[in-house]
């Protein structure tokens, strides 16, 4: 069977090699010669290069050390540009903004929405019906610290928290346990109490699956595949495929059957939206550019937007107990705040920095990539011409660990976020949640629950765990089973 592919592979870089050397060489790209990059294999492009590292995101460093701050590079039959310092991206993300406001054509993406990656929010291509949708969310997802929302954000997760408690008081303590699911359980349930008034029990298998396959999805994404920029692999992707459709399909049912059926039930059109979900389905209504299809995709998108908390949960923890240091400070932080007689709530977040920077170092060492973004037209990018459809990678993973930016940025140091008073600061460069018009809609909602779960779960237990807790490099996901934690519940002598 190897042999067969082997063969195969040899005779699409032959017929591929004679059907474009002349032509390449008469009519070379406006790309390849206006912006210097690696010289790309026929076929694969450049993608064995990004096969070097443990990250693309660190391929794409390394590059630009050969390159320079702005380089081209093929990844397939893909045209790409990566651009690697604040002033470029400022450029792609900021100043020209509407000219890279597509996304990724990449098949896996439409698999995932129902066929058409443009449901989806976060990886359509931009468009007046997308920028409806965003402001119909903004409300919600957005929440203003001195708005009736933020209170509402801050009355579920204190609800939630107390449910948190009891369910991990189920498990087992001093010894090696699985917490994601619990986490994730209580990221979904304030996702769902919060935008669709409604929360389940942690025991229930419809939701356990539905926030399985969440989590499955959001670890996908953050995953790279051949077949995004080889799509004539789909054939040996197929399985894949189907499995990662089979994930969408049921999350869709779940939300249709367990969610919206019981709010189309109980809506009353004459009164103010009880939620996000009355609010989706009012503009259904309102709206004749709005159909069927947008609302549950988006609600789906939003809930969604769970996973990427309780990763960044687990990934926080993963630092505290590498940390040891940074878990006793923020203990004594939360201590200090609620001095043991309540659960902390998002109002003491101005009180504890700490752990508020923690979060921040935990996710500037993840570096997560920023989706990328594609030129709606032809345009330009520090006076280089640029296609229409280049993919242009954000490469955030340098201005997140580069030297020029950060002292000693291989360390885990929440302090390099506090200023000599204690305040929490983030510099310039620092945009973990992208920034310009794409810049992630909920990010206030990953600060204010992610911030929940990490102190309840200190403020009640000491944690550890049997060697180091590995995380992926330029990722903020963690596989779905992924290291375990040993809980031991603190004393009165530990307060």
């Amino acid at each position: 069977m190897l042999t067969l592919v082997a063969l195969c592979v040899a005779l699409l870089l032959l017929l591929w090699w004679f059907c474009t050397a002349t032509s390449s060489r008469q009519n070379k790209s406006k790309l390849s010669s206006t912006i210097n990059g690696p010289k790309p294999w026929p076929v694969i492009g450049s993608l064995h290069l990004l096969g070097t590292h443990e990250t693309p995101f660190q391929a794409f460093t390394a590059l630009s050390k050969l390159y320079g701050d702005i380089f081209s590079i093929n990844l397939g039959s893909s045209r790409c540009v990566v651009v690697n310092n604040l002033d470029l991206i400022r450029e792609v993300l900021i100043t020209k903004g509407s000219d890279f406001g597509g996304r990724p054509d990449f098949l896996r993406f439409h698999k995932l929405f129902g066929g058409d990656r443009n449901n989806s929010l976060a990886l359509c291509d931009w468009s007046a019906l997308q920028k409806t949708r965003r402001s119909i969310a903004r409300t919600y997802c957005s929440p203003r610290f001195t708005s009736l929302q933020y209170d509402t954000v801050s009355q579920v997760g204190i609800d939630e928290m107390n449910v948190f408690i009891k369910e991990l008081q189920k498990l087992p303590t001093e010894q090696p346990c699985d917490i994601k699911p619990v986490v994730l359980a209580a990221c979904a349930n304030m996702f769902t109490q919060y935008m669709c008034s409604t929360s389940f029990s942690y025991d229930d298998r419809e939701f356990q699956k539905a926030v399985r396959f969440f989590d499955e999805i959001f670890w996908e994404i953050n995953q790279g595949y051949a077949v995004d920029f080889l799509p004539w692999l789909l054939p040996i992707y197929k399985g894949h495929m189907e499995k990662i459709s089979n994930w969408a399909k049921e999350i869709r049912q779940f939300i249709l059957s367990r969610i919206i059926d019981k709010h189309r039930s109980t809506l009353d059109y004459n009164s103010p939206p009880r939620d996000f979900t009355d609010a989706l389905l009012m503009h259904l209504e309102e709206d004749p550019n709005m159909n069927w299809e947008h609302i549950i995709f988006e609600l789906e998108d939003f809930i969604g937007g769970h996973s990427a908390i309780g990763n960044l949960v687990m990934v926080t923890l993963a630092s505290i107990v590498n940390h040891p240091e940074v878990g006793n400070r923020i203990q004594k932080e939360i201590d200090t705040v609620t001095r043991g007689t309540r659960l902390p709530n998002l109002f003491d977040k101005a009180a504890m920095p700490y752990t508020e920077a923690t979060i921040w170092e935990t996710l500037r060492k993840a570096s997560s990539p920023i989706v990328p973004h594609v030129a709606s037209c032809d345009t330009e990018i520090d006076g280089f011409t640029v296609e229409k459809g280049t993919l242009i990678f954000i490469n955030n993973y340098e201005l997140n660990l580069g030297e020029q930016y950060w002292v000693d940025p291989e360390e885990f140091r929440p302090e390099r976020f506090l200023t000599a008073s204690g305040n929490v600061v983030k510099p310039a460069h620092f945009i973990p949640f992208s920034t310009g018009k794409r810049t992630c809609i909920g990010q206030r909602l990953v600060q204010c629950f992610s911030f929940l779960i990490v102190t309840t779960l200190l403020q009640q237990y000491n944690l550890a765990t049997n060697g180091v807790a590995k995380t992926k490099p330029g990722c903020v996901a963690v596989p779905p089973d992924c290291f375990k934690f040993i809980l031991t519940p603190r004393t009165k002598d530990d307060h």
